[in-house]
């Protein structure tokens, strides 16, 4: 429990003292937002501080800080080691600086980002990337409460149950289709602060069953410090896919535009940005620390990044009755980010296609086509007994190729302002390694041996470090 313990600590402490240095380098002031200069009552309408903070956490916490470190528990302890120190260094400056640029170019999708500093093919290609990573997103976050709502609230055996499963599905997208299609005060700012209290007491009573049901944790030692996976598999760069949401994960970089046009002030993006993702943090932590307990049940690693182990854990901890509450809170996760990815990806492609969008039909002909391919996908996964698998390495790997978009675009903006570039370029150079060297060693990518895979994604960072460098350069020439 010390390790767990003191890496609270490390995320809290630490995340306080490094939100206050990006802070210092972002420079936020007292320029009119977006979500003032440009008020339209649909996507632009100016929501408070402490309402957006947890629609923000609500938008970018899915299934991934539950899952993920469920999952990723399995390299053993280490993890309570790398959650926080990812998270405060990788993915809370990648969601702060994200947000606060996005607000300085009025409420911008990162498509348009891309297109102003590196260039207009690459925000075509970019914009092809991301519409299906979002399409994927979507698929994930219906298809994983769907079956936690029918495995773990009716439990009814998922094999047998198609039907009334697709029939879960059918309503979740119902819901997705008026909150993409609805002004966002209307569904999004009036239901997600009391969805995002709940998530807190949810987390809360977890958190506390740590304490109560007599789990044991295991602290870090010379003998599991490397975190070998339990076929094998190495902690790096596997562990930075498999717990994403948690530490860094680019799929924010799409959802903080979308309340970077609802801030009033900039100094409250410390709370909202950075805040929240230290906010997931914790949550990831949780869930990791009762994870590793309810394995060292007795748990066959198979079972572990099931649906149904997280009801399994919620119900073992704090009871039947608050264990059903604990679920709920669960599928709320998944379902409040997964309508922002979709309500995302209406704006992109409206935006990139030249699109009005503040006509009613046009978005729902946008949506029209965004549902229809989450459908497809979702009947794909069905049929296909490795169909999800292959749906969450993909996502997992493609989550992270965006944040290596987003640190790119946060370096360039730095080095445009004069500021301290590092601050993004590292870790964006971390994850170019992490990316590559994973799909040139993954089944699903060219499964090359492992020392191969790690030595291409060595050079291929130290190139992108250097085009970095070049294009800094460049702009200095030009200004």
């Amino acid at each position: 429990m010390i390790t767990f313990l003191s890496g609270l600590v490390v995320l809290l402490v630490g995340g306080y003292f490094y939100s206050a240095y990006c802070v210092r380098v972002m420079k936020p002031d007292n320029r009119q937002t977006p979500a003032v200069r440009l008020q339209n009552g649909m996507d632009y309408v100016p929501i408070s501080k402490n309402k957006n903070a947890l629609i923000q956490l609500l938008n970018i916490a899915g299934t991934g800080p539950i899952l993920g470190p469920i999952l990723g528990i399995l390299f053993g302890p280490i993890a309570f080691i790398l959650i926080p120190i990812g998270n405060i260094v990788g993915g809370s400056v990648h969601d702060y600086f994200c947000g606060m640029i996005s607000m300085r170019n009025d409420g911008a999708q990162m498509p348009t980002m891309v297109q102003k500093y590196i260039g207009r093919k690459t925000e075509l290609i970019y914009i092809i990337f991301l519409s299906i990573t979002l399409l994927l997103v979507g698929a994930v976050f219906v298809y994983l409460p769907g079956d936690v709502f029918v495995s773990q609230v009716l439990n009814l055996p998922l094999k047998e149950n198609n039907y009334l499963i697709f029939s879960v599905y059918g309503v979740i997208l119902i819901y997705y289709v008026i909150a993409t299609l609805f002004p966002i005060d209307k569904i999004i700012g009036r239901f997600y602060p009391f969805f995002g209290g709940f998530l807190l007491v949810a987390s809360v009573g977890i958190f506390l069953g740590l304490f109560t049901c007599g789990y044991h944790i295991d602290e870090i030692n010379l003998s599991n410090w490397k975190g070998l996976y339990p076929n094998g598999e190495a902690i790096f760069p596997a562990f930075f896919l498999t717990v994403a949401c948690g530490i860094t994960s680019g799929f924010h970089s799409t959802q903080t535009p979308i309340i970077s046009r609802t801030l009033v002030d900039e100094h409250q993006g410390r709370w909202v940005f950075y805040g929240m993702m230290i906010a997931e943090g914790v949550i990831a932590m949780i869930w990791a620390a009762v994870a590793m307990g309810i394995y060292n049940k007795g748990i066959a690693p198979e079972f572990i990044g099931t649906p149904s182990v997280i009801g399994l854990v919620a119900k073992d901890m704090i009871g039947s009755i608050g264990g059903t509450i604990a679920i709920f809170g669960i599928i709320i996760l998944p379902i409040t980010s997964g309508d922002t990815a979709l309500r995302a990806l209406r704006l992109i492609i409206g935006e990139g296609l030249k699109i009005d969008q503040s006509k009613a039909r046009n978005r729902l002909l946008i949506s029209i086509v965004i549902f229809i391919c989450v459908f497809c996908m979702l009947v794909w996964v069905k049929l296909d007994s490795k169909g999800f698998s292959f749906l969450w390495r993909y996502f997992a790997w493609s989550n992270q190729v965006i944040a290596v978009v987003t640190f790119t675009i946060i370096s360039l903006y730095l080095a445009e302002q004069r500021e301290q570039m590092a601050i993004a370029a590292l870790p964006g150079m971390f994850y170019m390694y992490v990316v590559t060297s994973y799909i040139f060693q993954a089944p699903i990518g060219f499964n090359l041996s492992v020392p191969v895979a790690n030595e291409i994604g060595f050079w291929i960072m130290m190139i992108y470090g250097g085009w970095l460098v070049y294009k800094v350069r460049q702009m200095k020439r030009e200004s």
